[in-house]
């Protein structure tokens, strides 16, 4: 082998495991913390119907409680308000823990007796992400649980009339496809908050039903929505920790005018602001917090149970999730207060900044702000406090003067509604433009209990504190750096990235931020990135003086022409900031692999086709395969595959094309995955259409990385297992030993079919491939045999046997044929061209066996399903998504076991079958990328014409 391709192919692995470490470490640490449980868990499990029990025998449903509050509820006679929670892919009832000790926590600290019963639901840890074929049936249990649910409340005076629901990662799916059962009514579930949930797509598809579902609840939501509009939903996405379910597959696919429905990541939770893993955003305190609050909130003090007004809902739930303005909930905004104090308390600044900080001795004070000299030259009024105490949070501070009384001002009205609540203090920001009917602005800086805090104000320009930045380009490798000095001294700035819109755009932001004169009470700084199409934002929070780095990526792309990425520098006077903007061509890779990596798969696929496909080409020119490893390496074409599939694209956007194409019944294309919230552009056109022209080539590339160095580390594996199962065979040379007579052909073929019929296809299909690596285990065997013998035999006697064409007729022979098997016995020994022929057909073998080993790998999780529920449900799995359609897969591998180079190249049909295998790869790349169950269907269809030149 070259060493350019080994070169080449290591360069290319490089940059796959780079991708790799910047998605699965390449983040922030997980500064989550951990929630405790004070007393003992309990999860008490509750009784269904007879009907429902054994129809759901691995199913269940508990109550969770602790220590006093469980034994109270040993008999099920509840008062609090429900709550539902569905744990996800392979996730467990017990996660359910979190919040529900958070919420017993917070009901003991309140009056009155509002409190919630938590029930979580046991689903035996099913894979429902990777097999579609359990979803269905936990919707069902999922229905018949909320009925028994809200039966046991059937005594209480003011019965609850629905459950909220609680649904991490698929749970929050299933969750949403409760509404599409006929007889579901949608008045049982009239809140739904799910976490790290998919809603998007599936982030494998790898069976029908789960495309299916996801295709049924789409339609429910977004086609036939109109009933819907009073059940609310939030989507909480996990951020950049969360490399099993990206981001952008948690936006809630709804009509864009329902105002029910609200999706947005846990980075721009207020009094959250962290990024979570798919596991820690079930236990953080920050966000479980978050949400207790929320629900207590929701709770009616007359009826202890949610309220059923869907703006209600929505106000609180925006209150908690999206903005955590001061102003108490149900607050008229326009209602005039009256404001007294002595003259003392009051002072007006006339000054263009105010820094005012509190002295411990409790005090009143007002600070008044002139608007009529202040109106022409600046915009806005900016004003910030650290004062975050638990009362002061909720307590209004900035006001809009409409009636004065000498320097006092008598009546005014409340403008803290927009108060925004930040990691290290609380910002206002008001538009004067609107207050049109107040004189003066207002700031409380009162601090009656003696707390010591800081206030900075000041008026601002917006035009001159806002500066826009052009991103380097996503190709430069850092190599160019786009950089800014802030030496203004306001309070807060702006910078506008322009051209930063995509997710393919990765890059370092730094901001250096350095002082004259170091005060030790300062203000921290607060950097915000705001993304104005999608709920993204993300806080960092520093020091001053200090180098800060910012991650600059996206979670989905722009839709539409919406502003750009907007980097809002919250900062202390009298200081100078540094930003700079550079791309980071490792998180460029990360960036990649988080949208794209699910795709790869098929450009192993499709490499491992075409080097089959090479190989059979050579049998037909030369009479035997190249090498494994020169196969792998000659199947990168992207010209041969790629252009034939971007042409494709183009004809398909002619209407006479398409009428052809929808004449034929041949499926949409695939492209690569949606990258927008709603997933199109605004023509309506995927919008990934643009950009496979360069990710496309660079995801080959990957996959033939991976199909290169995967067949190497196949080929090592399968030396070291023939060598731990040499000592349980006899020696063997001929290149018949591991093949199967006719007759046992048949019967496997027979057996492995009602196998699979009767039970699972997965476990034939892996048994079939068992049987084929023994075969090629056998051969490897031979091989080193064979080169054991040819080296120990001497010269004379190997240059004799190699001219008198291939006959054994030595002393030595003989005794090598002892202990040999009769298959074996007669067959031509110690031949440099028998010792060939045994390592072309090992070549040809471990090419189908790594070719083999995709269908086993995709139809694993369906394998594991059937074998973890053996124990409650029949022994056939029901559905099956292997099954038939993996029968012609099955037959075909059985028929491969008996296969060698010497028939093939008596083939008639194999130069027909060498040339299928492009339009094979070629349709694979077109029609796999998101249904990569669609892979099996081509490897079938490669290997039937194989198996049949095997035989013709």
């Amino acid at each position: 082998m070259r060493v350019a391709t080994v070169a080449f192919y290591g360069c290319a692995m490089g940059l796959l495991a780079m991708g790799l470490r910047e998605l699965l470490s390449g983040f922030e640490e997980n500064r989550c913390t951990m929630t405790y449980m004070f007393e003992y868990p309990e999860y008490r499990r509750v009784a269904l119907p007879r009907r429902v029990a054994r129809q759901y025998p691995a199913y269940g449903l508990y109550l969770y409680g602790e220590g006093q509050y469980a034994q109270d509820t040993r008999g099920l006679k509840l008062t609090g308000a429900p709550v539902l929670f569905l744990p996800g892919n392979a996730g467990s009832y017990k996660q359910a823990r979190s919040l529900g000790s958070v919420a017993l926590r917070k009901a003991e600290a309140l009056e009155g007796g509002v409190h919630l019963n938590v029930f979580t639901i046991d689903f035996n840890e099913e894979l429902v992400a990777l097999y579609g074929g359990s979803l269905l049936r936990q919707t069902h249990f999922i229905h018949e649980s909320i009925k028994a649910i809200l039966r046991l409340y059937k005594d209480h005076e003011a019965p609850p009339h629905s459950v909220v629901l609680v649904g991490h990662s698929m749970g929050g799916v299933v969750a949403r496809a409760l509404f599409t059962l006929p007889r579901f009514s949608p008045r049982l579930v009239s809140l739904i908050i799910t976490q790290a949930s998919p809603h998007q797509a599936p982030v494998l598809s790898l069976d029908t039903y789960l495309l299916e579902f996801y295709s049924a609840v789409r339609q429910r939501w977004v086609g036939r929505a109109e009933d819907l509009r009073n059940v609310t939903v939030v989507s909480v996405g996990g951020g950049y920790r969360d490399y099993q379910v990206r981001s952008g597959l948690t936006a809630l696919p709804c009509p864009q005018d329902d105002p029910s429905k609200l999706s947005l990541v846990v980075t721009a939770v207020p009094r959250t602001w962290v990024s979570t893993d798919h596991l820690s955003i079930v236990w953080c305190k920050e966000l479980v917090l978050a949400t207790v609050r929320a629900f207590f909130d929701l709770i009616e003090p007359e009826t202890g149970q949610f309220s059923d007004d869907p703006k209600r809902r929505m106000a609180i739930l925006n209150h908690h999730f999206i903005r955590h303005p001061v102003r108490v909930l149900g607050e008229q905004l326009e209602m005039p207060i009256s404001l007294s104090g002595s003259p003392e308390t009051w002072t007006e600044v006339n000054t263009l900044r105010l820094a005012y900080s509190a002295p411990k001795e409790g005090q009143a004070k007002y600070f008044l702000f002139a608007l009529s000299s202040r109106r022409k030259a600046y915009s806005h009024f900016y004003c910030r406090s650290n004062n975050l105490s638990l009362q002061q949070e909720m307590t209004s501070w900035v006001y809009g003067c409409t009636q004065m009384n000498g320097s006092m001002c008598v009546q005014a009205v409340d403008l803290s509604l927009g108060t925004e609540i930040l990691p290290a203090f609380k910002v206002l920001t008001l538009n004067l433009s609107e207050l049109s009917s107040v004189s003066h602005l207002i700031v409380v800086a009162s601090n009656l209990n003696g707390r010591q805090f800081k206030v900075e104000c000041e008026w601002q320009r917006q035009e001159s504190q806002t500066i826009s930045v052009p991103v380097p380009h996503v190709l430069s490798f850092g190599m160019s750096v786009s950089d800014v000095t802030l030496n203004s001294t306001g309070l807060r700035h702006t910078i506008e990235l322009q051209h930063f819109h995509q997710v393919y755009q990765a890059f370092r932001i730094s901001v250096v931020s350095h002082c004259k004169v170091t005060k030790a009470d300062r203000l921290p700084n607060v950097y915000i990135m705001k993304v104005p199409w999608f709920r993204e934002d993300s806080v960092t929070t520093s020091s001053i003086p200090s180098v800060t780095e910012i991650s600059g990526m996206l979670h989905t792309s722009r839709p539409d022409n919406t502003a750009g990425v907007l980097l809002q520098l919250h900062t202390a006077p009298n200081c100078h900031y540094k930003v700079s903007v550079r791309t980071s061509f490792p998180r460029v890779l990360g960036q990649v692999l988080r949208f794209c990596g699910p795709v790869l798969p098929v450009y192993v696929a499709v490499a491992l086709l075409l080097a089959c496909g090479g190989q059979m080409s050579s049998v037909v020119r030369m009479g035997r395969p190249l090498q494994m490893s020169h196969a792998v390496a000659r199947s990168l074409q992207p010209h041969k595959v790629d252009l034939p599939v971007y042409l494709l694209h183009l004809l398909l956007r002619y209407s006479w094309f398409q009428d052809g194409w929808s004449t034929l019944h041949l499926p949409p294309l695939d492209a690569l995955p949606a990258t927008s919230p709603d997933g199109t552009t605004q023509e309506g056109v995927p919008l990934n259409v643009d950009w496979p022209r360069l990710l496309s080539p660079l995801l080959y590339v990957l996959g033939a990385a991976m199909a290169f160095w995967g067949s190497a580390l196949l080929r090592l594996f399968l030396q070291l297992l023939s060598l731990l199962l040499a000592p349980l065979h006899r020696p063997s040379v001929s290149r018949d030993c591991g093949t199967l007579r006719r007759r046992t052909q048949l019967l496997l073929i027979l057996c492995l079919s009602v196998l699979g019929g009767a039970s699972c296809g997965a476990l034939s299909i892996t048994a079939t491939f068992l049987l084929h690596l023994y075969r090629v285990l056998r051969l490897q065997m031979t091989e080193r045999s064979l080169s054991h013998m040819l080296n120990l035999a001497p010269e004379k006697q190997r240059d004799k046997e190699n001219g008198t064409g291939n006959k054994a007729n030595g002393t030595g022979d003989s005794e090598a044929l002892d202990g040999l098997p009769k298959e074996c016995k007669g067959a031509p020994l110690l031949s440099d061209s028998v010792l060939q022929d045994v390592r072309d057909d090992l070549q040809l073998h471990v090419s189908l066996s790594a070719l083999l080993t995709l269908p086993v790998m995709l139809c694993a999780p369906s394998l594991i399903h059937w074998t973890r529920n053996l124990r409650y449900s029949a022994a056939r799995l029901d559905p099956d998504p292997c099954w038939p359609h993996t029968v012609p897969l099955l037959i075909a591998s059985l028929l491969l076991i008996n296969c060698n180079t010497l028939t093939l190249s008596h083939s008639k049909t194999l130069p027909i079958t060498s040339r299928l295998l492009l339009p094979l790869s070629v349709a694979m790349v077109t029609f796999s990328p998101l249904h990569l169950y669609r892979v099996n269907y081509f490897v079938s269809a490669a290997l039937v014409p194989l198996a049949v030149s095997c035989l013709f």
